[in-house]
């Protein structure tokens, strides 16, 4: 199952985006972390992030690949819990391209108080790189992100 962790984007250049996660008590996994305490569990707000990024380099490189995912996480640091009713916010900058995609630093919010910090490298590539059979399914896979990207997108930033 994947979760979509980003809610909204509120601003995307370049070089930085701005995105807010809205933590809900409805979330399935926080029936278990923690039943008496729900918080959002620390992997979910890296993933977060890292959705965030995924959106950045999608922007930046013009959806020219299908898949973004998370190749290395470092320097992960935690602050604050994010509860059922929190924004997080997700503010995400580019460091520099790598061979395979490119790193990220990383930071996650609610109101005045850092809830994650961390270091990201992402990858990203076309299925069909690796399968020539999978070239339609990048196809789709670029216009759905596409597609997706235009309903979270702040209305100025067209792609």
């Amino acid at each position: 199952m994947k979760f979509n962790l980003v809610d909204k984007i509120e601003h995307i250049d370049d070089d930085r985006i701005t995105a807010v996660k809205q933590v809900s008590l409805a979330e399935e996994y926080l029936a278990d972390h923690f039943p008496t305490f729900p918080v959002l569990p620390g992997v979910m707000m890296v993933e977060a992030v890292t959705q965030a990024a995924g959106w950045l380099l999608h922007h930046r490189r013009g959806f020219s690949k299908s898949m973004v995912v998370l190749r290395e996480a470092r320097h992960v640091k935690y602050g604050r819990f994010v509860a059922p009713g929190d924004w997080l916010r997700l503010e995400v900058e580019f460091v520099k391209d790598t061979e395979t995609g490119a790193l990220f630093r990383a930071a996650g919010s609610v109101g005045a108080s850092q809830a994650l910090a961390a270091r990201l490298e992402l990858a990203y590539f076309d299925l069909a790189e690796k399968n020539p059979d999978l070239i339609r399914f990048d196809e789709k896979m670029r216009r759905h992100t596409s597609e997706r990207f235009q309903l979270l997108r702040p209305a100025s930033v067209t792609i």
